[in-house]
């Protein structure tokens, strides 16, 4: 008896029914049929629109909540979820929080809003290339009025046409909820990389720490819809009173 063959790399692989359900439901996310906090239609009502079974549909929408794309609300429906909730997942990006252990969000202070180009390195990682046009953020963040982060967030231009610092600083909510509804840009996850530096001159001016102390760069890459990277965040933070937390599993 032959032995049977290796499939070719390129072969087809299985992938289950809800999964292709969930992929088409991303794809009506992203091209906006329903808005971020809507309401989006009832299970059955999607089971007859794929033709699928309900308890199908139902596994795609597990599998979209898992990724906090959607919320479930018990006895309202399932809605597509948005930055501008206030709540608990107001803190599923800041993961630097106080010593004392209260969750209190941070007050965010504006340093400045500035046009440039793209470093290669940064370029890099938001999938740009070198000189295009970026916006730059810089902002601190005060927990009780002191400040504990310092932010310097590197946007793609393109993406954020008519960002200025009068729009920003009138907007009343989180940096991505305004994202959200000021260009139509979702951050839905990030990967962080961490490791200790000493504040420079400017860095220990705006966190009223003294020039050298040690302090936690967090870098951070955001991407939206498809995997595709549309912002790199530097945050230089002050562990004096803060730490870093993440929550696995």
């Amino acid at each position: 008896m032959s032995r049977p063959q290796p499939l070719p790399h390129d072969a087809p692989a299985f992938r289950p029914l809800y999964l292709q359900i969930k992929d088409l439901l991303v794809r009506s996310l992203e091209a906006g049929e329903w808005k971020p906090g809507e309401a989006i239609p009832a299970e059955l009502d999607l089971a007859a629109r794929f033709r699928v079974a309900h308890g199908t549909v139902r596994k795609a929408i597990d599998a979209l909540a898992a990724d906090n794309l959607v919320v479930r609300r018990q006895g309202k429906g399932t809605f597509v979820a948005t930055h501008t909730e206030e709540g608990p997942s107001a803190f599923r990006f800041l993961h630097i929080r106080r010593d004392d252990g209260a969750a209190e969000y941070p007050a965010s202070r504006l340093v400045d809003v500035r046009r440039g180009r793209a470093p290669a390195e940064i370029a890099r990682l938001i999938d740009l290339k070198a000189g295009d046009p970026v916006v730059v953020i810089r902002r601190v963040l005060d927990w009780q009025g002191a400040p504990a982060v310092l932010d310097e967030i590197t946007l793609p231009g393109a993406l954020f046409r008519g960002l200025t610092r009068a729009k920003l600083a009138a907007y009343q909510g989180s940096m991505y909820g305004f994202f959200e509804t000021a260009f139509g840009v979702r951050m839905l996850s990030a990967q962080e990389r961490l490791k200790a530096v000493a504040a420079d001159a400017a860095a220990a001016a705006l966190l009223g720490v003294d020039e050298g102390t040690p302090l936690l760069e967090v870098d951070r890459v955001a991407f939206t819809y498809g995997g595709r990277p549309v912002e790199f965040r530097r945050g230089l933070c002050s562990t004096a009173r803060h730490h870093y937390f993440n929550a696995l599993g």
